[in-house]
Formats: C-alpha cells, structure tokens, sequence
C-alpha cells in the first residue's frame, strides 16, 4: 500500500461516502486511477466495507454502558442476531474467558437503559451478566475523532 492508497484510506474514513470524482479532485489524479486503486485494496481485502455514522455516533448518549453476557448452551448466533437488532446496542464483541460477548449500549435516560438491560437478559439462552456504565470518555475511535473535527 502506497502513499496514494494510504490517502484514499484517509478520504473514505472521513466520509465514506465520498465519490471517486470527488477522491480524484482532492488527490489530483484520475477517476479511473481512483477506481482502479479502490478496486484493489477491496480485493487485497484492505477495504471490507463503507460504514455510516451516525449523529448518536458522534454526540454521545447520556447513558451509557458496558454488558457482559454469558451464553447457555450453543445458541450465541440466535443471541447475536437478536442483540444486532436493537437500536441501543452500538457495538458487539465475541470474546474468551468468563463472557461469551460484550455489548456497548447507549440509551437516551436510565429508565431506558434499565429496559434495555431486562430485554436483553429475556433472551432465552442468557444466562448471567454484568453490566458497568461509562462515566466517561478519555480515547475514542477514529472515526468519531475526524466527524468532530471536520
């Protein structure tokens, strides 16, 4: 990967949404260069996918928090479905040891989140959690640090 493929990177993480006219003008190459280049890194796999973010993104919820879930018996994928519908959930990580997942949840009070938490631990198949809200923020992702700088 190159200083242009590096530059590219740069572009879409900023907006993803970014056309290959406007790479282009802003990288001062051709459209077809562009193209061609995004080609490649889509299948070197460098580039997986284009993402949107979201105003809850980048101005943060009031309530939020951490769940560890542990999983009974072989259900985690039924459970992850279920999990990836809810709105409230941001975030959803597999892992090892004690939990089986972690979820980042976000919710607009705590009434909210509370019911968020009982929804979530109805899920047939769930068998313990722990939960911990987030006070505060002191690093974020990188995406959210280039929306609020733009």
């Amino acid at each position: 990967m190159d200083d242009i493929d590096q530059k590219i990177i740069a572009i879409l993480r900023r907006n993803a949404r970014a056309s290959v006219s406007d790479l282009a003008l802003e990288l001062k190459i051709s459209r077809s260069t562009v193209r061609a280049r995004m080609e490649r890194l889509k299948s070197a796999g460098d580039i997986l996918g284009y993402t949107v973010v979201l105003r809850g993104d980048v101005f943060e919820q009031p309530v939020r928090g951490i769940m560890m879930i542990k999983i009974e018996g072989k259900g985690t994928q039924r459970i992850v479905n279920q999990l990836n519908k809810m709105t409230e959930v941001s975030a959803l990580h597999t892992t090892n040891g004690k939990w089986d997942l972690i979820l980042e949840l976000g919710t607009d009070t705590l009434v909210h989140f509370d019911d968020v938490l009982r929804r979530i631990r109805l899920i047939d198949g769930i068998s313990a959690s722990e939960t911990n809200l987030l006070l505060s923020t002191k690093r974020t992702s990188e995406a959210r640090r280039n929306v609020l700088l733009d």
